[in-house]
């Protein structure tokens, strides 16, 4: 695949500076990049549950909502 872009001058400058052509030096960037695993991705079928779980941690403690929302409920504990 061939893709052109704009290169900023810093990025050309740090190629040089490492003394190797743009080109390389993005190939060398875009492939580092796309090896690590994207942060706060969940990796394990553990991870997920643990993390669900965390998420109902207090659930219990949400009070029931009434069958019609009004906007005195609404702002009930508003001042």
């Amino acid at each position: 695949m061939e893709i052109r872009v704009k290169i900023p001058n810093e990025l050309a400058l740090e190629a040089e500076s490492r003394g190797v052509p743009v080109e390389a030096y993005v190939e060398e960037i875009l492939a580092r990049e796309t090896a690590k695993p994207a942060s706060g991705s969940l990796q394990s079928t553990k991870e997920i549950r643990t993390w669900l779980d965390s998420l109902a941690q207090f659930s219990d403690r949400i009070p029931p909502l009434p069958e019609t929302i009004t906007r005195e409920w609404m702002y009930q504990d508003h001042d």
